[in-house]
C-alpha cells in the first residue's frame, strides 16, 4: 500500500474477528464474532454499503449469538475482489464462507440488496438457511420495460452512486458531505462516523469511497432486470422489517406499504413489521438496530439450542 494511503482496518473502527475466505478471484472478508458453537447469523449489507453498517445491530444482539458479517464482493475489505458480480456470484461466495467454516445452517439477515441475496441463498440452498430476516429489501424491484435499467437505478440510489466518483480532501470533508444527507445527517452518531471512515481509501487530498462502481452497476442491473425470485416459493420462516421513509428520508419508503402488506398476505410464513419513523439508513445504522436484533433473535430460535 503506498505511503500515506488512508485505510481503516477492522481494529480501528470497532469490529473484530476478521477472517479471509478463499473465493473465486481472491479472498472475501468476513467478521466472525460470538461463540463458535452458538446459533449463527449471516449478516449481508446493501448495494453501496459494507459490514460496518451492522455494528449497531451486532451490539444489540445477545452475546449468545454468533454473527458472520460479510463485506460483499466489491465492498469494504472485499473491494479488490474482481467481477463477475451479480446475485448468483454473491450466493456462491456465501456458500464458500459456510463451507470454509464448516457451518451447516444459518439464519440470514440482509439489508436492502443484502435482503435479495439472502432470499436467493435460501431459494437456491434451502438446506443451508433456517430463517430469513429481510431488512427494507428482498421484494422485487422490477424496472419499467420502457426505461433503461441504469436510468431506473440512478433514480432509486443516484446520490449513493454519485459519491463513488467523487474525491474528498480529508476525512472531515467526507463527513461534511454526509452531514448534509437528509437521511443520515439528522441522526449523526459515532457508528455513522465509523461506517464512513471504513468506506474511505486513497491519499489526501484525493480520498474516495472504496466501493467498486462496477460492482454497484452490475448488481443494480441484476436487481432490476435479472431473474426475479418468487419469494412465496422460499419456504423458510421470514421476517420483513419495512422502513416507512426512504433513502432521502422521504415519506413512503423504498418498499411501498401496499407492496409489503400484499407480500405478507400472500406468504403465511412472513411476519411484517412496519417501522414508520425510520428511513433506509437508520433502520440498521440508527434507532432501528434493536428492532432488527429482536427479529434476528426470534429467527435464531429456529436453529434450536
Amino acid at each position: 500500500m503506498p505511503h500515506g494511503t488512508v485505510r481503516f482496518p477492522s481494529e480501528e473502527v470497532g469490529v473484530e474477528g476478521l477472517i479471509r475466505v478463499p473465493v473465486e478471484g481472491g479472498e472475501l472478508a468476513v467478521y466472525d464474532s460470538g461463540p463458535a458453537q452458538a446459533p449463527t447469523v449471516l449478516l449481508l449489507h446493501g448495494i453501496t454499503a459494507s459490514a460496518l453498517s451492522f455494528v449497531p445491530v451486532r451490539r444489540a444482539l445477545s452475546p449468545a449469538i454468533r454473527t458472520l458479517t460479510v463485506d460483499l464482493r466489491g465492498r469494504g475489505e472485499s473491494a479488490e475482489l474482481p467481477g463477475p458480480y451479480g446475485m448468483t456470484v454473491h450466493v456462491r461466495d456465501l456458500i464458500a464462507v459456510l463451507d470454509h467454516l464448516e457451518i451447516e445452517q444459518v439464519v440470514v439477515a440482509g439489508h436492502s440488496m443484502g435482503a435479495t441475496i439472502a432470499a436467493r441463498l435460501a431459494y437456491d440452498h434451502p438446506q443451508r438457511v433456517s430463517a430469513l430476516v429481510l431488512i427494507d429489501g428482498g421484494l422485487p424491484l422490477p424496472a419499467p420495460p420502457a426505461l433503461d435499467p441504469d436510468v431506473v437505478l440512478e433514480a432509486i440510489i443516484g446520490p449513493a452512486i454519485a459519491r463513488l466518483s467523487m474525491q474528498f480532501t480529508s476525512v472531515e470533508d467526507y463527513f461534511e458531505f454526509w452531514r448534509r444527507h437528509p437521511a443520515v445527517g439528522p441522526t449523526w452518531n459515532a457508528d455513522v462516523e465509523a461506517y464512513l471512515r471504513y468506506d474511505l481509501t486513497g491519499r489526501p487530498p484525493r480520498l474516495r469511497s472504496r466501493v467498486s462502481a462496477e460492482a454497484v452497476r452490475v448488481d443494480g442491473r441484476d436487481l432490476l432486470v435479472g431473474t426475479q425470485l418468487p419469494l412465496e416459493e422460499v419456504s423458510v420462516p421470514m421476517w420483513l422489517l419495512r422502513a416507512g421513509r426512504g433513502l432521502l428520508d422521504e415519506p413512503g419508503g423504498l418498499i411501498p406499504e401496499s407492496t409489503a402488506t400484499a407480500a405478507a398476505a400472500a406468504i403465511p410464513h412472513l411476519t411484517l413489521t412496519n417501522l414508520p419513523d425510520l428511513n433506509h439508513y437508520t433502520v440498521v445504522l440508527g434507532a432501528g438496530a434493536e428492532a432488527v436484533a429482536a427479529a434476528i433473535e426470534e429467527a435464531a430460535g429456529m436453529l434450536g439450542p
